[in-house]
């Protein structure tokens, strides 16, 4: 239970304002990148265990788009009016046509017959989303034979860059990702020629230099003009994934992890925690802004019949002590549970020392309620902010889409350590989720108003997996179980390791002090998954089982969903 000193709920990480037009677009739309490095084809090709029939046919695809992709360059070299636009583009083209070069030694190298493999409908959509651009063919433009001035010609080229800036910027990141799995002293991955050149200086400069022109093209645009491009580069983000997606794939792979579900033998238990995991603030400092907001004033007179509650000064002063000496304690026990030196992964060892902190943080709580901080809150003034709570981007379109899927047989359970479940329930109905299992600790209420008295249930790591084993054990015995746990804190930690699959999302340091020093290994979840997928054996599921020591770490709930999901 973390009482971080009060701070405005109304918090946004707002792209920077400063950055280009183009890495604006790559920062907004990253949820399709994750999406297309997290691909089963992806997966294949980074693990080199690919089959060949299928690299075969993505490069037979992956030609036919690159001929189109560089006649759209020259349709965009000819709308540039600046020269110096019309050389950068020039140049990029002549990299399309040498990365159609190494397209074609794949092609003598593999014993590729282009003619024999037919071109998929994603391709082709593809291709002409990107020559339709080119040639002027956006909503609200004209066609390239009635430009009547040069900046509407330098718009159009704009367009187009708008549309072929996805790809560049994809290839690059994908290339860097799956290059640095690469063992440099070996050469065995099939597939480490592809890798070299799309991870080179020379194709990342050649999508840095991409960007750079979208940028100097659309620099005089109208606001109207720019949201077009966004559309575009947007579309083509979407185009990247259908196009990864109608690869021929005839190997078993990890992902999407609910591939081989069946509803009428299986069960997916997904387990969150909520503060932090779910929220960008951690509950507490919603209720503590809510108590001094709504507090009395030192000269404001309190009715008989009103729950006595302290003044917004004193309770804002109250609320910084309890907050200072939480977290130099907090900090303390975190320093006197875990071993100096790295231990084996033993989990009973972990789950002792933890019953320390557990003791801690029930007598925080208490300090909490004995401090009357708590008293006179109004039910309504708790709902509106969790109505209002900003959550993290892509949280709840993941439960969305596990609730309310008809093909999965899946609960989902929300343990938290936060005083107040309906801030909780709040939170989640106000993104029309009210389906969601919310374990907390409950506010008492006297017609509508908190007493400041708490309903302890979930309050330190030993009553999580407490609840996490009881949700499990009520559990009908017709369906195999396989559990996920999510969360960011050493809170979480026994519940992690217990799931089948843990991920941790965020970057607690005080988790990984812990974790590590009790011989905890942190994986980041797509090395992990790779590695997985080179593991994994035809005619044979995915092996996920708990205790083993291994937390998987994702950046964001993308790579989550992607990793479950699937797109």
């Amino acid at each position: 239970m973390a009482i971080p000193p009060p701070k405005s709920a109304i918090a946004s990480a707002a792209v920077d304002n400063e950055a280009g037009l183009a890495r604006r677009f790559w920062i907004k739309f990253r949820r399709e990148s994750v999406f297309a490095l997290f691909h089963p084809f992806s997966l294949c090709l980074a693990s080199g265990d690919l089959k060949v029939e299928s690299f075969r046919s993505y490069i037979a695809q992956d030609a036919h788009f690159l001929k189109a992709f560089a006649h759209a360059y020259e349709l965009a070299e000819e709308c540039a009016d600046d020269d110096d636009a019309k050389l950068a583009i020039s140049d990029l083209r002549s990299a399309v046509l040498q990365e159609l070069k190494m397209h074609n030694s794949f092609v003598q190298e593999w014993g590729l017959d282009v003619k024999e493999i037919s071109i998929s409908s994603a391709a082709v959509k593809y291709t002409e989303f990107l020559l339709a651009t080119a040639s002027g063919k956006v909503e609200g433009v004209k066609g390239p034979g009635k430009l009547a001035t040069p900046f509407e010609r330098t718009k159009v080229a704009a367009y187009t860059l708008g549309a072929m800036t996805p790809c560049m910027r994809l290839y690059a990141f994908i290339g860097k990702e799956f290059k640095a799995l690469l063992d440099p002293k070996d050469d065995s991955h099939p597939y480490k020629k592809w890798i070299n050149n799309y991870s080179c200086e020379s194709f990342q400069a050649s999508a840095a230099q991409t960007e750079e022109l979208l940028d100097k093209l659309s620099v005089s645009l109208t606001g109207e003009e720019l949201d077009i491009i966004e559309k575009l580069y947007h579309q083509a983000m979407k185009l990247e994934i259908e196009f990864f997606s109608a690869q021929s794939l005839v190997q078993p792979t990890v992902v999407p992890l609910i591939k081989d579900h069946n509803s009428a033998e299986d069960r997916l238990m997904i387990f969150s925690d909520f503060d932090l995991t779910c929220t960008v603030v951690d509950s507490s400092a919603i209720l503590a802004e809510i108590a001094i907001v709504t507090a009395p004033k030192s000269d404001q007179n309190q009715s008989d019949d009103q729950i006595a509650r302290m003044s917004s000064a004193d309770l804002r002063n109250t609320w910084g002590l309890l907050s200072k000496q939480y977290t130099e304690e907090y900090e303390q026990c975190i320093g006197s549970i875990i071993p100096t030196e790295r231990a084996e992964f033993v989990y009973n060892n972990l789950h002792k020392a933890l019953e320390q902190l557990s003791e801690f943080e029930k007598k925080a709580n208490d300090r909490v309620i004995e401090s009357g901080v708590l008293k006179g809150l109004n039910i309504e003034d708790i709902k509106r902010a969790g109505e209002r709570l900003i959550l993290q981007d892509g949280c709840i379109d993941f439960f969305k889409r596990i609730i309310k899927s008809d093909n999965l047989n899946a609960n989902v359970h929300v343990l938290s350590y936060c005083w107040c479940g309906d801030l909780i329930r709040s939170a989640f109905s106000s993104g029309g989720l009210h389906e969601p299992n919310v374990h907390a600790n409950e506010f008492t209420f006297e017609e509508s108003i908190s007493t400041g008295k708490i309903v302890k249930k979930v309050e330190s790591p030993i009553d999580k997996v407490h609840a996490f084993r009881d949700i499990l054990e009520s559990c009908p015995s017709d369906r195999k179980n396989l559990t996920i746990y999510i969360g960011d804190s050493v809170g979480d930690l026994l519940c992690l390791l217990e799931a089948d699959i843990g991920i941790v999302i965020g970057s607690s340091s005080s988790l990984r002090r812990v974790g590590t020093q009790f011989g905890v290994s942190f994986v980041p979840l797509f090395p992990g998954l790779v590695k997985k997928q080179k593991e994994c054996v035809e005619g044979r599921s995915s092996n996920w089982k708990g205790l083993t020591g291994i937390l998987y770490t994702a950046s964001n709930w993308a790579e989550i969903h992607a990793f479950i999901l699937g797109y």
